[in-house]
């Protein structure tokens, strides 16, 4: 069964209680968001998420997608429920008010985000994608394209997609063949062919706003020879009504292992009108600006299956009589105990948890930074952010994804032979979360970016806004009574990052390959040590809050069981990976292709 209730207490914790000492200080531009309009925004949030698109995601996962006379259409309910998003706001939330959006803060954004990923992974992709459309647009677009094409997205009216993935190429997009040929009018004819392409035609909004990456005819070879350009589906008047249709529309709809309910589309360009986004052959630079907010945002899609997945779990395992408790009989009254009682079942469901809140924490504090990066006050708070964002982004799309990709397994597991039939709902969640490992660049591409580029970067600048925090954290409250304990651990994990840092810096100058060979396990390294800080910065909050008696004592006290059970048992194993690290690339690489 598919439950869920947003977990705003934890969503307020992390805003709120969690991050106020990150040193970006306070930020301009948010003084109406204030903790009652956070509150308000999140409780309307979940009602919509709850309400409206959870009863439709299992029902949209049974019907998916279909083209009908050259158009897709998306599963019953959909409209009609993108119709409610978007007349309440949603679609605009983190949207600049100049465009017609509501201006919120990422950090707010984040958490909405994470509910509707929840409730409906399928559904949020389709906002989601023109979120990240007008970033690029928003920062490389002209002016008029922007007056025109803006505040339709920002409402809602017209969504956007990013068109980048062919036949032939994926990461590597220098292959991509798709052309565009200038005109008289300044526009341009664009033709090719894309696939993979995440709502590249649906029935929600009237009309569809294609990025698409494509080649000028003097156009250098490679990544250089690159351009964007924005291709609408329909063709606007200069009143902004819409006009002829034109040549860009889907061939076919991919049959996918999970999502469903979300177009995900072969797409033709045929000498489809089109106009350039930034600068010629500068093309990845304009996209780029989309993929990184597209990577955070798939990051939070992790979170949100991870939660609802948990969620589902507890639910099973608290309804589920199976066995007798090894400590005596805790249902006297019926057949058998519920299994929640069971110490493996206590291991997924806490395991499943401490993800959930972790990866909330981390992401709350990322968010921050994506906030802190334009509203911080002083100009070296705005450098720091960047930094920290651009270490971070990978660490937060790989690691989120993977631990809701486990999460989803391990609610399988909790149902049982039940979970692994479809009317329980959970195995949706599995095929579901296994795309977001994939697309915006797989995860072993995150960990190279994380190892070839962000490491590096600057002689190692991105690192310091990471390093810095967390080494003074563990300074100063090394010898508190409460967490001494875990702030011991996070020192132990911190110096096996610090040690693979170096060790991953000193060999890769040699040898790429062998910094290529550890990225995978530095990366997730780099991000359990970054879900303990937050955990232990948690739990020093928690202590004190214990200690002033100000209420709401249950949920500290289960903030710090959560707290320990991740330095117990998931810490440990991440620290290990050091050793997987410092044992270099020769096992992985010296057995001859021919050999496999």
């Amino acid at each position: 069964m598919q439950v869920y209730e947003a977990p705003i207490r934890d969503m307020r914790f992390v805003l709120e209680e969690l991050h106020t000492d990150d040193g970006f200080g306070d930020l301009e531009g948010f003084e109406d968001f204030d903790e009652d309009m956070r509150s308000a925004i999140l409780e309307e949030a979940n009602k919509l998420c709850r309400d409206v698109l959870l009863p439709l995601n299992w029902p949209g996962d049974q019907q998916g997608c279909r083209i009908e006379n050259g158009v897709v259409r998306t599963p019953d309910g959909f409209p009609e429920a993108y119709k409610a998003f978007c007349e309440a706001g949603w679609a605009g939330l983190v949207v600049d008010q100049k465009w017609g959006g509501q201006g919120a803060p990422h950090s707010l954004a984040k958490m909405v985000e994470e509910m509707s990923c929840s409730t409906n992974l399928s559904f949020g992709l389709y906002p989601g994608l023109t979120g990240g459309a007008m970033v690029a647009l928003e920062a490389y677009g002209s002016n008029d394209l922007k007056n025109l094409y803006l505040p339709k997205m920002a409402n809602g009216e017209w969504s956007g997609t990013m068109c980048l993935t062919e036949s032939h190429c994926g990461t590597d997009l220098g292959m991509l063949r798709t052309k565009a040929v200038p005109q008289d009018d300044g526009s341009y004819l664009v033709t090719g062919n894309k696939i993979f392409i995440s709502a590249g035609d649906h029935d929600l909004a009237d009309n569809i706003v294609h990025l698409v990456l494509a080649r000028l005819p003097d156009a250098p070879a490679g990544v250089k020879g690159i351009s964007l350009f924005l291709v609408p589906k329909y063709l606007p008047k200069d009143d902004g009504t819409l006009g002829d249709r034109n040549g860009a529309g889907p061939t076919a709809i991919e049959h996918k292992m999970g999502l469903k309910a979300s177009a995900t589309c072969q797409m033709s360009f045929e000498n489809s009108k089109g106009w350039l986004v930034g600068e010629p052959n500068r093309g990845l630079e304009a996209m780029f600006a989309m993929m990184n907010t597209e990577r955070v945002a798939v990051g939070i899609q992790g979170l949100g299956v991870g939660e609802i997945a948990y969620q589902s779990a507890v639910y099973y395992a608290k309804d589920r009589l199976q066995g007798r408790s090894l400590s005596g009989v805790k249902n006297p009254s019926g057949p058998a105990d519920p299994i929640i009682v069971h110490p493996d079942v206590r291991r997924m469901l806490m395991t499943m948890r401490a993800y959930n809140e972790g990866c909330r924490a981390l992401s709350a504090w990322v968010s921050r930074a994506l906030d802190a990066e334009h509203a911080a006050k002083e100009p070296e708070a705005r450098a720091r952010a960047k930094d920290f964002v651009a270490l971070m982004t990978p660490v937060v799309k790989a690691l989120f994804t993977d631990l809701g990709h486990e999460s989803a397994h391990l609610a399988v597991q909790v149902y049982g032979g039940h979970g692994y039939i479809q009317e329980s709902g959970v195995e949706q969640f599995a095929r579901d979360a296994r795309i977001a490992m994939i697309y915006e660049g797989t995860n072993g591409i995150q960990a190279l970016d994380l190892v070839g580029r962000k490491l590096p970067d600057r002689m190692g600048r991105n690192l310091r806004s990471f390093f810095h925090p967390v080494s003074q954290f563990i300074e100063d409250n090394g010898a508190d009574a409460n967490i001494g304990k875990m702030v011991g651990a996070l020192q132990q994990s911190f110096g096996a990052l610090q040690l693979a840092t170096g060790h991953i810096a000193q060999k890769g100058m040699k040898d790429p390959e062998e910094a290529a060979a550890a990225a995978t396990d530095y990366l997730r390294l780099l991000g359990f040590v970054a879900m303990g800080y937050c955990f232990a910065k948690a739990a020093k909050v928690a202590h004190a809050k214990l200690a002033e008696g100000t209420g709401e004592a249950d949920f500290y006290k289960a903030k710090l069981v959560t707290a320990q059970f991740f330095f117990d048992r998931l810490l440990p194993p991440a620290t290990a990976q050091f050793m997987a690290i410092r044992s270099g690339k020769a096992s992985m690489m010296d057995m001859p292709a021919e050999a496999f």
